[in-house]
């Protein structure tokens, strides 16, 4: 059943988060572009930023998965206590909420403005983005190194 479980996680957070962050990293230089572009270019922006907004909402709510079997293999593993896992979670929290507050809401906003974004705007999305990224990777080496782990991975 641990087997099971872990394969679950994985696959959910390779299918889950995957997509969140590849489609977050290409909004803020699809913002820039759409809104350098005038005339029939400029609407193929606006409909690429709304898909990859949609990208970043629908699959933000599939990620539940991830923490959810997460806990349920750490559970049958014995895990729940080791810092490494909290040290996961942390990490998977502020994820999740530099996604929720941050990211989101700005991509939003960008929509709202009519798809084109100026320097500032979408700079700071791209560095919201990049931490997003970086959460997540952090969590990924953890997942993977689990430091003081006796199984020798």
């Amino acid at each position: 059943m641990t087997k099971f479980l872990l394969a679950v996680h994985v696959i959910a957070a390779i299918l889950a988060i995957g997509p969140v962050a590849v489609a977050a990293s290409m909004f803020p230089p699809v913002a820039r572009r759409g809104a350098a572009a005038t005339g029939p270019g400029s609407t193929d922006a606006t409909a690429s930023l709304h898909l990859l907004h949609r990208i970043c909402r629908v699959y933000a709510v599939v990620g539940v998965v991830v923490p959810v079997f997460g806990f349920a293999t750490a559970s049958r593993m014995g895990v729940l206590g080791s810092a490494w896992l909290i040290v996961s979670i942390a990490l998977t929290v502020l994820a999740a909420l530099v996604l929720a507050a941050l990211i989101l809401p700005a991509q939003t906003a960008l929509l709202e403005a009519g798809g084109g974004g100026t320097r500032n705007p979408t700079a700071r999305l791209a560095q919201y983005t990049g931490l997003f990224n970086l959460l997540w990777a952090a969590v990924t080496v953890l997942m993977i190194v689990r430091p003081g782990s006796t199984t020798g991975a």
